[in-house]
């Protein structure tokens, strides 16, 4: 089995290149491009996988995080990606994966700093 840390980098590698994604783009023209669109969306699904495969101790550990709705965005992102609003995978890609990649990489800093 993979060890925490590893999924915590994952996640923060995946939310950093969800960013250098957007980074210059506007939500209208975001919505348009269908390659920007699509390397944001398997990123997104890369967070959610790495959350899903953290343990449920290390999940209860740490609560501020929304472990939970994550893996559901994932779920829906593989199991029913043509009903996805990419207005919503917007908001996903430009406000929760840059605040849930700074708790990630304070979580790795304080509990995994030789990792």
């Amino acid at each position: 089995m993979r060890r925490e840390a590893l999924y915590l980098r994952d996640i923060v590698e995946a939310a950093e290149a969800a960013a250098r994604f957007v980074a210059g783009m506007s939500r209208e023209a975001f919505v348009q491009d269908e390659v920007h669109r699509s390397a944001v969306l398997q990123k997104l699904t890369v967070i959610g996988e790495a959350a899903a495969r953290l343990s449920p101790e290390f999940k209860a550990a740490h609560p501020q995080i929304e472990w939970a709705d994550i893996v559901a965005f994932r779920n829906i992102a593989v199991h029913a990606y043509f009903s996805v609003q990419w207005s919503i995978v917007w908001v996903a890609a430009t406000e929760d994966a840059p605040r849930l990649r700074q708790q990630v990489a304070d979580i790795l800093e304080s509990e995994y700093p030789a990792s």
